[in-house]
C-alpha cells in the first residue's frame, strides 16, 4: 500500500522545515496553544490512556507536544518527522520555554516506523493523518508498534463536511480575500469551500491530503485495528450560518450528541484508541534499543561514537541532534546534500548558484530568502537522470497586489519560456514546470510590478527561497 508519493514526501520535508520556526513569535504562540489543548485532552482522558511511556509522537514537526510530554507529564519518548531540519529547529524550544529535557528525535517515515513490533506504549499524532492517501498503512504501523493494551492518540483530525458545495480550496484567514473573510465571519465559507478552510496553501505546496474521512469513515477504521477507544468531536460555530445549524442538529439527535452535527457540518476528532490485550510496563534502560532497522528490519546496535548501526551495513549517525531512520533509498533522495540541482537559501554554499539580482539573505531557520526587483538569474545543474522538472518556492508580499498591475511571474531556462503565473493572493507560492534535457540551467526569474516601501530605497517584487530540479514522476 502507497500511503504517500515521493513528491508529497519531498514537499512536506520541505514544509515543515519552512514552517516549523520561519516565524518564531508566531510559531512559538501556535505551539504553546496547540499544547495546552493537546495536553488538556491528555490529562482528561490520562486513566484511559495509561502509562505514557515509552511514547512516540509522529509527524512531530518541531516536536513541540513531544517536548511537553517529557517536560509536563514526564514520560520519555521520540519525536519523529520527515523532516529532520523542523525537529533540529525545535531544539530551540527548550531554551524559549527553559526546559530541562527533551525527546529522542528521529527523521523517519509513519509509513514504515522505525521501531520494534510492540515497543511502544502510546503513540500520537497531531494534524497528520490526513497528509496521507493511503492512512490505513499508519494505521497498520501503529498497531504494529504498540505493546498489547497501548494506546494511540490522535487529534485535530478534519471530519469530512456533508453541507458544502465544494467548489474551491481556501487559503487560511491570513492569506484571503476580503470577501472571503467576510463569509468567515458569518459562519457562510464553509459551504462553499472544498475540504477544510486552509487546505489551498499545504495542497498549492505539493502536500496531497484525504479529506475523504466522515466521522463513520473513522469510526469504522478505529474499530478494525483497536479494541476500544474515546472520542472528542469538535464542531465549528463560525458564525450564525453554522451556529443555527449545528444547533439544530444537537436537537433532533437522539441523544443530543453532536454526531449528527459533525456529519454536517465536519469539524475535527480526537480519538484515544487502545490496543486489544495487556502487557507489564517494560523497564527500559535506553530508548534507543527500540529502534529496528528502516531497511531490513533487524534490531539496531548504539555504537560509542553514538551511531546507530545495522549488520545489513545501514548507519545513522547523530546529526545536530537528530537521528534520520529514513530507508536508505527515500533518505538518499530527499536528504542528497550539497549538490548542483538545489539552491536552497536556508543553506551555506548556495550562493554559487546565484548569478545576477539578488538582495542578501533575510529570514530565520528554514525561512530564509532572497528579494528579487525585476530579474533574477541562478544556475542549476544535472545531478540525476531522466526528465527534470523545476520546482522554485517564494512568497508573494501584499504591496505586491497594490501597485494598480496585475502581478506577473515568468520563468525562462536557457532562453525559452518555462511557464508564466499571475497569482491572486498573497502568501507562499509554488511554482513547477518541465524542462527539457541539458547539462546546465540557466534559469531566469522576472516579477512585475516592482514596488518600493520607503525609506528603504531598494526596489522590490517577490522573494525567493528554494530553487531546485526534482524527477518528473509520471
Amino acid at each position: 500500500m502507497n500511503a504517500q508519493t515521493l513528491s508529497t514526501k519531498r514537499a512536506e520535508v520541505e514544509w515543515h522545515n519552512f514552517a516549523s520556526f520561519g516565524q518564531p513569535e508566531r510559531a512559538l504562540a501556535v505551539y504553546e496553544e496547540e499544547n495546552r489543548r493537546r495536553g488538556g485532552l491528555l490529562a482528561k482522558h490520562l486513566e484511559f490512556a495509561g502509562p505514557l511511556e515509552p511514547f512516540l509522537e509522529i509527524g512531530a514537526a518541531a516536536g513541540h507536544s513531544s517536548y511537553m510530554l517529557v517536560n509536563q507529564f514526564q514520560a520519555r519518548g521520540f519525536a519523529l518527522d520527515l523532516s529532520a531540519d523542523a525537529l533540529r529547529h525545535g531544539a530551540h524550544l527548550m531554551d524559549a520555554w527553559g526546559l530541562q529535557h527533551a525527546p529522542v528525535r528521529v527523521a523517519g517515515d509513519a509509513a514504515n516506523l522505525p521501531f520494534q513490533d510492540g515497543s511502544l506504549r502510546f503513540v500520537m499524532a497531531f494534524q497528520m493523518l490526513s497528509q496521507f492517501t493511503g492512512m490505513e498503512r499508519v494505521f497498520q504501523e501503529v498497531h504494529r508498534v504498540l505493546a498489547p493494551g497501548g494506546v494511540f492518540f490522535l487529534a485535530e483530525e478534519p471530519l469530512r463536511r456533508l453541507l458544502t458545495l465544494r467548489l474551491y480550496r481556501c487559503p487560511y484567514r491570513e492569506n484571503m480575500k476580503s470577501w472571503e473573510r467576510k463569509l468567515e465571519e458569518w459562519g457562510l465559507l464553509g459551504y462553499v469551500v472544498r475540504d477544510v478552510i486552509g487546505a489551498a496553501q499545504e495542497e498549492d505546496f505539493g502536500i496531497r491530503q484525504n479529506h475523504t474521512m466522515s466521522l463513520r469513515r473513522w469510526h469504522d477504521m478505529i474499530q478494525k485495528y483497536f479494541a476500544a477507544a474515546e472520542y472528542e468531536i469538535f464542531v465549528p460555530e463560525r458564525g450564525w450560518g453554522e451556529r443555527i445549524v449545528k444547533r439544530a442538529a444537537v436537537r433532533l439527535d437522539r441523544y443530543h450528541s453532536v454526531w449528527r452535527a459533525a456529519r454536517l457540518l465536519g469539524g475535527t476528532l480526537a480519538a484515544f484508541c487502545r490496543k486489544a490485550g495487556s502487557s507489564p510496563r517494560p523497564l527500559i534502560e535506553r530508548l534507543e534499543s527500540l529502534l529496528r532497522c528502516p531497511d531490513c528490519h533487524a534490531a539496531l546496535q548504539m555504537r560509542q561514537d553514538s551511531m546507530l548501526a545495522c549488520a545489513c551495513g545501514y548507519r545513522a549517525g547523530l546529526e545536530d541532534g537528530v537521528y534520520n531512520l529514513l530507508p536508505s533509498k527515500e533518505r538518499t533522495e530527499l536528504y542528497p546534500g550539497e549538490q548542483g540541482d538545489l539552491v536552497d537559501f536556508s543553506r551555506p554554499g548556495h550562493e554559487e548558484h546565484l548569478l545576477a539580482g539578488w538582495s542578501e539573505v533575510e529570514g530565520l531557520f528554514g525561512n530564509k530568502y532572497r528579494w528579487i526587483a525585476g530579474r533574477a538569474v541562478a544556475r542549476l545543474k544535472r545531478v540525476r537522470e531522466g526528465p527534470q522538472r523545476l520546482r522554485i518556492r517564494g512568497h508573494a508580499h501584499e504591496l505586491f497586489f497594490q501597485q494598480g498591475e496585475a502581478p506577473r511571474i515568468e520563468v525562462r531556462v536557457n532562453g525559452g519560456s518555462a511557464g508564466v503565473w499571475k497569482p491572486d493572493r498573497t502568501g507562499v507560492f509554488v511554482l513547477e514546470a518541465d524542462v527539457p534535457p541539458a547539462a546546465e540551467f540557466l534559469v531566469e526569474i522576472s516579477a512585475t510590478p516592482v514596488w518600493r516601501s520607503p525609506p528603504d530605497d531598494r526596489e522590490f517584487t517577490v522573494t525567493i527561497s528554494m530553487l531546485r530540479l526534482i524527477p518528473r514522476e509520471p
